[in-house]
């Protein structure tokens, strides 16, 4: 009998009780839903890569690829060149370029798909980049020895340092060299040096012209027989008259 009132104490607060936690459940904040992944406002909390987002931005591939994130199922790797790794080109390097080829410079630092470091250890070379060609997209290639990744572009070869993000749809990873496609900086082959000119051959007449000619050996060599005939001559004549005299 002891144990009713405390039943019916309990019964009495269950409403209230229900009633509180249904409110509570009702005034609690949602979570924020994410916002678009912003590339630049990955690279530009780093601090180190202005001369990427300056050229993202002025080639418009930084909206290009913003629209492919934020719509794409496959996801996007962007390997982010540091801006010590543009002060070591060459000097002239980027100011050479045409509009067009800054574009495919840019978008070559884009793989159409996310890749987690682990990934590029199974890939199969070349990696499809977004640059493209008359000869269809450039490609990089990946080797992998240990935890180590490096790429290579056939002119340059560079080790992936640090994940600066790698949750999908975005990959972006530090890179110590500005990736250069073989496409726009691949060496040139050397020009082949003039064949020498060569001598007209000798014509059958100007050999024949040649043999004509005496030798100086001919010419010295028929003197004194000429003279030794004619002497002979001389003497046999003189001969046969005293022989008619006596």
């Amino acid at each position: 009998m002891a144990s009713t009132p405390l039943s019916l104490t309990i019964l009495t607060l269950t409403p209230f009780l229900f009633l509180f936690l249904h409110s509570n459940a009702q005034t609690a904040p949602a979570p924020a839903p994410s916002g678009p992944v912003n590339l630049t406002g990955i690279l530009d909390k780093n601090g180190q890569f202005t001369t990427f987002i300056r050229l993202l931005t002025e080639t418009q591939v930084a909206s290009q690829i913003a629209n492919q994130i934020n719509s794409s199922t496959e996801g996007l790797t962007v390997f982010a060149p540091t801006d010590n790794a543009f002060r070591t080109l060459a000097a002239g390097a980027l100011n050479g370029l045409s509009d067009q080829k800054k574009v495919q410079l840019i978008l070559y630092h884009v793989l159409p798909k996310y890749y987690t470091l682990a990934n590029f250890e199974t890939v199969s070379n070349p990696v499809r980049t977004q640059a493209a060609g008359n000869d269809g997209p450039f490609g990089l290639n990946f080797t992998a020895q240990g935890n180590q990744v490096n790429v290579t572009s056939g002119v340059v070869e560079t080790q992936i340092n640090n994940a600066l993000r790698q949750q999908f749809p975005l990959a972006v990873y530090q890179v110590e060299k500005v990736l250069l496609p073989e496409e726009l900086f691949g060496t040139k082959s050397p020009t082949s040096a003039p064949a020498p000119e060569k001598t007209p051959a000798e014509t059958p007449k100007n050999k024949d012209s040649k043999a004509a000619e005496p030798s100086p050996s001919d010419n010295n060599d028929s003197g004194p027989r000429k003279t030794s005939v004619g002497l002979g001559l001389v003497v046999g004549l003189g001969l046969v008259c005293m022989g008619a005299l006596s």
